[in-house]
């Protein structure tokens, strides 16, 4: 159990960390603010000295998951350059890792039931992270014919839905959804597909 107070200078973060190992391990909607209070180590009227309430505790989480996730797909993305190609496949199993990794941000951030408009600054965190598989898919169209190109937003949403879809049916455990294959040999062999299907990669012989 995590102990943490006032003398720490740091209750608000000490919260957000109780919070994600409560989502973890119940849900976002399964726990009190009273057990994250209790988990912190303070009682829950310290609580709503930091957060007006729960939802307002999911959405910090899910801000430091969004600028998590961008750091990370931003990095990825980089990792391959200068192929435009290395450099949009390294953002989709990028996906795949964070969720793997950080499971507690990713609920709060897909799962939770907080919109990314509910502050200014959890919606710019959602859109960076967005932008980064759009520029990385608005690269690798410019391989394709002006006249036949999808718009790269459509492109990177394509993607981003094949990489949620993996995650949530196969890369979290969840029971009664194994795979005789690896969650990220399923991407990537639904990417290639994918970038087969628009010609920018060869076809399988």
């Amino acid at each position: 159990m995590v102990k943490r107070g006032y003398h720490h200078g740091n209750l608000r973060q000490a919260l957000v960390e109780s919070a994600l190992a409560l989502i973890e391990a119940k849900g976002p909607a399964g726990f009190t603010l009273s057990e994250a209070a209790s988990r912190a180590g303070v009682t829950p009227a310290a609580v709503y000295r930091h957060f007006a309430g729960r939802e307002d505790l999911i959405a910090e989480a899910a801000l430091q998951g969004y600028e998590m996730f961008g750091a990370l797909m931003e990095h990825a993305y980089q990792s391959g350059q200068p192929s435009a190609l290395a450099a949009f496949e390294a953002t989709g199993r990028a996906y795949l890792a964070f969720a793997r990794r950080h499971p507690g941000h990713y609920i709060a951030m897909f799962e939770s039931g907080i919109s990314v408009n509910r502050t200014p600054e959890l919606a710019a965190a959602a859109l960076a992270a967005r932008r980064v598989l759009e520029e990385a898919a608005g690269r690798i169209c410019e391989h394709i014919p002006e006249g036949k190109r999808p718009p790269a937003a459509m492109f990177s949403a394509h993607i981003w839905a094949m990489s949620h879809g993996v995650v949530e049916l196969f890369a979290r455990g969840a029971p009664g959804a194994a795979s005789p294959f690896a969650p990220e040999d399923l991407l990537e062999s639904g990417i290639g597909i994918y970038l087969r299907g628009l010609g920018l990669i060869a076809q399988d012989e």
